[in-house]
């Protein structure tokens, strides 16, 4: 089947609930034992195995072509509980320089209190990554587009040195979705999402889901168990309600984004454009070649920095000034204010994240009263 097809039919039972053409609520904490014979198997909300968690892990191992997935409490918990399955006291983990402020800082503020030890990569030079191999590296961690400045490491790449090196290949595939990148497919052995943003789409829960071969996923549901980082069923309802139309929303948000750069990149008042999508942006050849969409996520910045920024931002009327993204609606923020405020700013500054950068998530809105919009808010600077 298609994906748009699979993102509708996969996971659904046989025969339907009562005849339910939707996998309903099953609001119930705790079942009634039916002999089962390992604590796992029971069914209970915390294990993540009701009728919605488990719909919900075979539409999105479907999604991505892989064996398995479950979901989780958020993307934090996902990535929090899957590199606390994959790493041990002792061991060390290979990641990508620029990430998400929360998983920046949960490697370097959480994984050493654990005893893990970790070196930050340059996710587009393997040289490097082989300068910082250690005897005891166990993983290497990426992002499929790096948030907020869109990098694209060459994947291919990554996942051959994982397999000569005996490491576990992981990534976080938030800002592609499954629709315009599988990993799995690919050879990675873990794929992370954050399901708050494009799986879910519509700005009203928070999720994460990890999606890989069925051994690991069931290693890092006993994790999950331990950690508490289930999702609660009527966030798997409404989940699995938004991945139905994720095929049809990412044709627009893949489009917005791209429209949005091009117009962002011919404005004299910006500076610079980070997406993907770009002809000129460095990592364009790797993106066609890998990715079937570059997703509606874009940075960039206007003359003026920080205090121009903030000026532009205030004088949209379209978008939404707010963190997140992947919903309907376009939002905007300030990545050094929001989403990677946890890290240093010389740290931010040496990454590239400015205090002026722009992220802009384009929502599902027409085009061209977005494009207006920025003209808009441009002019008057």
């Amino acid at each position: 089947m298609k994906l748009q097809t699979k993102l509708i039919h996969a996971g659904q039972p046989r025969p339907r609930f009562a005849g339910a053409v939707n996998v309903p609520i099953f609001q119930s904490s705790t079942f009634e034992y039916a002999g089962e014979g390992r604590y796992e198997d029971i069914r209970y909300i915390r294990l993540n195995n009701t009728p919605n968690h488990i719909a919900l892990g075979k539409v999105l191992a479907a999604a991505e072509e892989a064996e398995a997935a479950l979901v989780t409490g958020s993307g934090m918990a996902a990535i929090s509980a899957a590199l606390l399955t994959v790493l041990k006291t002792g061991d060390h983990l290979l990641a990508q320089e620029c990430l998400y402020g929360g998983t920046h800082t949960f490697i370097t503020g959480d994984l050493p209190a654990f005893g893990i030890g970790f070196d930050f990569i340059d996710a587009g030079d393997p040289e490097d990554w082989r300068r910082k191999l250690r005897p005891n590296t166990k993983a290497i961690y990426v992002e499929t587009m790096s948030n907020p400045l869109l990098q694209v490491p060459d994947h291919r790449k990554v996942v051959e040195f994982a397999r000569a090196h005996g490491l576990v290949s992981m990534i976080d595939n938030t800002l592609a979705s499954p629709v315009n990148f599988r990993p799995p497919a690919l050879g990675y052995d873990l794929s992370l999402h954050s399901c708050t943003k494009y799986l879910n789409g519509h700005s009203d829960i928070v999720a994460g889901a990890v999606i890989g071969a069925a051994s690991w996923i069931e290693r890092v549901n006993r994790k999950l168990i331990h950690l508490g980082g289930s999702l609660d069923p009527h966030a798997c309802f409404l989940l699995e309600r938004g991945i139905k139309t994720l095929a049809l929303r990412m044709r627009q948000h893949n489009e917005n984004g791209r429209r949005i750069a091009e117009f962002l990149h011919h404005h004299p008042k910006v500076e610079r454009v980070m997406y993907p999508g770009l002809k000129e942006h460095p990592d364009h050849a790797l993106a066609c070649a890998l990715l079937e969409g570059c997703g509606g996520l874009l940075s960039f910045e206007i003359a003026g920095g920080a205090a121009a920024a903030r000026r532009f931002m205030q004088r949209l009327r379209l978008p939404l000034c707010a963190p997140s993204l992947g919903g309907v609606e376009t939002l905007i923020t300030l990545p050094a204010t929001t989403s990677h405020s946890g890290i240093a700013p010389q740290d931010r500054a040496r990454l590239g994240i400015s205090d002026g950068l722009i992220r802009l998530a384009a929502g599902i809105e027409a085009a061209e009263d977005l494009i207006d919009d920025l003209a808009w808010a441009l002019a008057g600077l």
